[in-house]
């Protein structure tokens, strides 16, 4: 049975949504339909769609009373939406439906896991939440709420154990043929680790034990934990709050974990080797994946960040997108990251310059402009025994507004600076990464999509994603050096319509 919250939802968000138009929203990153998007949910394959649901308040273009927006897709570029999945219209999710995900039962029916959110006692604490973890179940349009509502709540909680920071389930098959749970939890350290639950039939769940810790090593509590095999071995993502900075590694705030390691399928506990940031830009978290049918691990984040939030003006119809979907490898002990193919698909009208000279005057190429592009970059040093101080690429520019991209080959650090974006926010604007093994080459593929870029370095070694939200109508891209470098760019401008 529908509720009226759901209801009301539905015809909320598709009479808003028909009213944004198409220019208005990215060409192939999803916006939510109408108001706020977060983290992405549910990300799934099902019945031959891609499934991506998301946290979502349809009425404002702000954060509120956490729905589940829906979108299907046969590509992962071209969504197309369904109505909203849930509203939170029951006694244990009366204050947000908050972030979960899908797996397909062996009946055909689609289960979806979600925290379940209530203030316990308004007079006592006004935020005083209690997480519990809650099913869904449906045919991939309409879900129906378990009856057993909560299905695991503070009575499986390990010792010390936060019932008020407690959720974000991961569903998963274990090696063995169960269902696995991943449940984020702060402990009684005041920092994050990741719980196991097990069941056989999805609906009834055990206590396993603890799959990884934080132990205070990065940041304070952990969210959205994924949790899969790549390249012969397990690869653990979760997004950590309050980070502190370590290097040019970890950026301060709310960033995202990778950790890389061994998984022993007896015991159910995870050994991490390797750690590194998965994201190095301004906007990127709480990212899942999915594996398509070819046996590609797929990664999408929601390409903003909680210290940046204010960037979008609040009247604007659509406030959150989602990141390029990704293609997960691990290589050199690292995970690397591509865009999907199926963007190659979309490249048209080809423009390309080798050898190019670029010096301390602005530099402006023919052919190289736009805001859905799909753009690649080879950077040297003119003379090989002399180096230069810096490269900078401007785009989204007019005038004074840009947003630029700064390599320092001294330091072998690339910037990515969105001050003069338009923005009148004085919130979180650049960030730097190392390069490794740039003071010789750089290599960078750049992807614009209007609202959004998206920088692949080295090959998919490292990944820096910014939003903005500069007029689209900016398009101009500039090319400018401290000292000389040569130059070879190929730039395709991105089919913004080509099914």
């Amino acid at each position: 049975m529908i509720s009226q919250m759901l209801l009301d939802a539905r015809r909320y968000e598709e009479d808003a949504g028909n009213r944004i138009a198409e220019m208005e929203r990215p060409a192939f990153h999803l916006t939510p339909r109408a108001g706020w998007m977060n983290d992405p949910n549910g990300f799934c394959l099902y019945k031959g769609q891609y499934h991506l649901f998301y946290q979502y308040y349809p009425y404002a273009s702000r954060w509120d009373s956490m729905h589940w927006g829906h979108a299907v897709s046969s590509d992962l570029l071209h969504w197309d939406y369904l109505p909203a999945a849930l509203a939170p219209d029951r006694y244990y999710d009366q204050n947000g439906v908050f972030s979960g995900s899908a797996v397909e039962l062996p009946d055909g029916r689609l289960l979806i896991m979600y925290t379940g959110v209530r203030i316990e006692d308004r007079s006592v604490h006004p935020y005083r939440d209690v997480q519990t973890q809650c099913l869904a179940v449906g045919d991939g349009i309409d879900f129906e709420k378990d009856g057993r509502n909560p299905v695991i709540d503070e009575n499986g909680l390990p010792a010390g154990g936060s019932r008020q920071d407690f959720r974000d389930p991961k569903l998963i098959r274990l090696p063995d043929g169960r269902f696995g749970a991943l449940v984020s939890n702060r402990a009684a350290d005041g920092s994050g680790q990741i719980l196991l639950y097990v069941s056989t039939d999805a609906f009834t769940w055990t206590y396993e034990g603890v799959l990884a810790a934080n132990h205070n090593r990065f940041g304070k509590m952990w969210e959205c934990p994924d949790f899969f095999e790549l390249d012969g071995q397990y690869v653990l993502l979760t997004s950590p709050q309050d980070m502190l900075p370590k290097g040019f590694e970890y950026q301060g705030g709310n960033g995202t974990l990778c950790l890389i390691g061994r998984y022993d399928e007896t015991s159910h506990t995870f050994t991490e080797e390797k750690d590194q940031a998965v994201d190095y830009g301004i906007d990127f978290y709480a990212p899942q994946t999915v594996l398509t049918p070819d046996g590609r691990r797929v990664m999408i984040g929601w390409m903003q960040n909680w210290d940046a939030v204010a960037v979008r003006e609040e009247a604007a119809p659509w406030a959150g997108q989602m990141s390029l979907p990704r293609e997960l490898h691990i290589r050199d002990g690292r995970l690397w990251q591509w865009p999907i193919r199926e963007l190659d698909a979309l490249r048209q009208d080809k423009v390309q310059y080798e050898q190019v000279s670029v010096g301390s005057e602005r530099l402006y190429l023919p052919g190289i402009s736009g805001r859905c592009v799909d753009m690649e970059i080879r950077v040297r040093p003119k003379d090989p025994d002399a180096s230069y101080g810096k490269f900078v690429i401007r785009f989204a520019e007019e005038g004074e507004i840009c947003t630029s991209i700064r390599f320092r080959p001294s330091e072998s650090t690339l910037k990515i600076d969105r001050k003069f974006s338009g923005s009148r926010r004085a919130v979180l604007h650049e960030r730097r990464c190392f390069v490794e093994n740039a003071k010789e080459e750089l290599r960078m593929r750049i992807i614009l999509d209007r609202y959004s870029c998206e920088i692949f370095i080295d090959g998919g070694r490292k990944v820096m994603s910014a939003a903005l939200y500069t007029d689209p109508s900016a398009e101009k891209i500039s090319f400018r050096a401290d000292g000389e470098v040569l130059m070879d760019v190929t730039k395709y401008a991105l089919a913004v319509d080509s099914r």
